[in-house]
């Protein structure tokens, strides 16, 4: 399973337009190789170098396995979403306060559909999907804020 942007490479700089700094949107996602036996999919993307430890920036879950592609702007067709650290239900793109920070874009492919009402918290999401887990995938993207 695998899981791709045409906006950033693996461990690459992700584009201002996806942060805090400009438009504030997600960026292309692709997904490929899901496994056949999946029955959903769950996109998770975090900061794990926030001073927190570790901030949600965005939550979906329920994706159908036939979906391959979350296009820039924009939600699947399917799929449900959750609430991210920043408060809010969709995408919050990276605003680290200081120095360059990882985005993981975590992928995994579940045996179940969660069933989840929008706006889970990632804490019910991990919950639920305990024992669930097929099969995980990841995309790395760093940013750093110019100074002003």
């Amino acid at each position: 399973m695998t899981i791709t942007s045409t906006a950033f490479q693996h461990n690459g700089y992700i584009p201002r337009k996806y942060t805090c700094d400009d438009a504030n949107i997600n960026p292309p996602l692709t997904f490929s190789e899901i496994p056949e036996d999946a029955r959903s999919l769950v996109l998770i993307m975090d900061d794990p170098d926030a001073p927190s430890g570790q901030f949600t920036h965005w939550l979906l879950y329920d994706i159908s396995p036939a979906t391959l592609q979350i296009a820039e702007n924009a939600a699947p067709e399917t799929g449900t979403i959750g609430m991210n650290d920043y408060g809010n239900i969709g995408y919050g793109g990276p605003c680290p306060p200081q120095g360059t920070h990882r985005y993981v874009f975590k992928l995994y492919a579940l045996q179940s559909v969660l069933n989840l009402p929008e706006a889970a918290s990632r804490q019910e999401i991990e919950t639920t999907t305990q024992g669930q887990v097929i099969e995980t995938t990841e995309l790395i993207g760093l940013y750093q804020r110019s100074s002003k």
